[in-house]
């Protein structure tokens, strides 16, 4: 199938995170002439991406070798640039050993990369209109099912190639050919050395990967009735993609709008509230079991965070039958008519969630609020039942901690030491988070994509247990050519697009969740063999992972400078 992508006029300057120059229209032209209407192929980067409108400034290369683990994804990025119109076909040939072991055909992606609006940082969180910020388009989205297409005159385009090592394949060197026609064939050698070392299934994984799931959102953008079978059908491949990534985490909403209407689409509550005329309370938990046994079957079935008795906007909506309409609890938080509001529902949902065998893997979780709130809610759980888990994503608070079972820290905050070690021994998680406050790193469209590699690492240097983020698939209005929202910096509402189609950035964030549990299983072999040497080594470099030394080197120099520790 072809197609043509189109062009929208952009600034360059929000490129500057990535230290692009600005360039004029007339040097643009003058690059693009240098061509003498050619065109050239070859492999890049895939820790940048390279601007639709300009000749990559990198030279490109012929051939390319990959290093795996047997189980991992790896990826490169090749493209296409020309001085003429030309159509784009790209396909990847077998890929095998010397001795004939091949590296099944279905585990072989290659793609065309999609370009999409973003903006910049400037001052990160808080109401923004897109005239008041540069804006640009970016390489991020690609597309797995779309290997051809239209390249139109001085325009760029990249190409993604996503392996999948089969964990049962012996080690060795593996070669393969990708074939791009693009007015002729060239053809690009890649090769993948495959180390005699196993990176568990992603199920196994002990990273705590937490993107925030919008169902909503998915129903919105396929235009099929919310919670229908077809909704359903549709979620399915978009929470697979996710489990794959490693995510143990489902986002369930146990009251309307937890964020206080602040996304493009509803959050609907899953349990439906109902005051009785006898002044009883009444839960429907039908929606709620449908969803979490669907997430579950998708393979996120670790934690279920119930969002939440202390949302954005206390106003608790639930229906009075002696009224015959909805309405609307706004009690402050900690009172007695919030404690009262809330006490028959956590009894009732706290049988509920036994009696399924959930209990055990559910929390009420919350993000930071005033410390009085948040004593207050975890005094009322504790005293409905003690074994209550509570998820808190904010700043560090040492007169709470021991509470807090899943404990998300921000950027700006670090746990102790001893703290970190206790919460340990106690089973209770301990991870960290990124949002519209922090420049880097982070998973905005114009962010490096390296920073989501990096975040491995830190989260391994800070001896830390996993990373949140909000979040999946939280879209906006036309997510596949403008990633830009009313309220944050452009692409930080989602992580993959419809369809579902991956992106740059999720394909990086699997890249370091994966980095980490190599670094995690590489320091307990070196403990056990005794290998002080390369466990010092390791964790040598695991020092140098700072949020502040990315002010002076960019993460894709961190990151690879130190990835030959972890692939030899």
């Amino acid at each position: 199938m072809l197609f043509t992508f189109s062009v929208l006029t952009a600034q360059d300057i929000s490129l500057a995170l990535q230290k692009e120059a600005p360039m004029t229209l007339a040097e643009k032209n003058a690059r693009w002439q240098t061509l003498k209407g050619g065109t050239r192929v070859g492999f890049l980067n895939s820790n940048k991406r390279y601007p639709q409108d300009r000749i990559p400034e990198a030279v490109s290369r012929t051939a390319e070798t990959l290093v795996a683990w047997k189980g991992e994804r790896v990826h490169t990025q090749l493209g296409v640039w020309s001085a003429k119109a030309v159509a784009v076909d790209a396909v990847v040939g077998a890929i095998k050993s010397k001795s004939g072991v091949e590296i099944p055909a279905g585990h072989v992606q290659i793609g065309l990369m999609g370009y999409v609006m973003t903006d910049e940082f400037r001052n990160g969180c808080g109401y923004r209109k897109p005239e008041d910020f540069d804006s640009s388009l970016v390489a991020d989205a690609i597309h797995f099912e779309k290997n051809n297409g239209t390249l139109q005159q001085n325009q760029v385009q990249p190409l993604w190639v996503s392996i999948d090592v089969p964990a049962e394949v012996p080690a060795g060197t593996y070669e393969g050919m990708i074939t791009v026609k693009a007015g002729k064939a060239y053809q690009l050698k890649l090769t993948i050395k495959v180390l005699d070392k196993v990176l568990p299934p992603s199920s196994q994984w002990a990273f705590h990967l937490d993107l925030w799931q919008h169902p909503a959102a998915v129903a919105r953008v396929h235009n099929v009735p919310l919670w229908s079978d077809a909704h359903f059908e549709l979620m399915r491949p978009y929470y697979t993609m996710l489990a794959k990534a490693g995510q143990k985490f489902i986002t369930a909403s146990i009251v309307n709008e937890p964020w206080g209407h602040q996304t493009y689409d509803d959050y609907p509550s899953l349990i439906k509230w109902t005051k009785k005329r006898d002044g009883n309370w009444s839960f429907d938990y039908s929606l709620f079991d449908k969803y979490i046994q669907f997430v579950m079957s998708t393979g996120i079935d670790q934690r279920i965070n119930c969002y939440s008795m202390v949302p954005w906007k206390v106003a608790f909506r639930y229906y009075d039958e002696r009224l015959g309409r909805d309405t609307v609890f706004t009690g402050k938080i900690g009172s007695e008519a919030y404690n009262a509001f809330w006490t028959p529902m956590l009894k009732d949902f706290t049988r509920h969630l036994k009696a399924k065998g959930w209990f055990g893997k559910a929390t009420i979780a919350m993000d930071e609020r005033p410390m009085d709130a948040m004593k207050a809610v975890i005094t009322l759980l504790k005293q409905i039942d003690k074994d209550w888990k509570i998820a808190l994503a904010g700043e560090y608070h040492a007169e709470i901690e021991k509470d807090i079972d899943d404990y998300c820290i921000a950027s700006a905050h670090q746990f102790p030491a001893a703290v970190l070690e206790a919460r340990a021994q106690r089973g209770q998680l301990s991870t960290w988070y990124t949002c519209c406050t922090e420049k880097y790193p982070n998973g905005f469209t114009f962010s490096p994509p390296a920073e989501h590699v990096w975040i491995g690492w830190y989260t391994a240097a800070k001896n830390m247990e996993g990373y949140l983020r909000w979040a999946y698939n939280s879209w906006v209005a036309d997510p596949a050519n403008d990633s830009r929202f009313r309220t944050w910096p452009a692409g930080d509402t989602y992580q993959v697009y419809p369809g579902p189609v991956t992106s740059i950035r999720f394909e990086k964030m699997i890249e370091g969740v994966q980095d980490f549990e190599k670094i995690r299983i590489l320091k307990k072999q070196y403990k056990e063999s005794g290998n002080t040497v390369k466990l010092k080594q390791l964790e040598t470099a695991l020092a140098s992972f700072e949020i502040k030394n990315l002010e002076r080197q960019s993460a894709a120099d961190m990151v690879t400078k130190m990835k030959p520790l972890i692939n030899q």
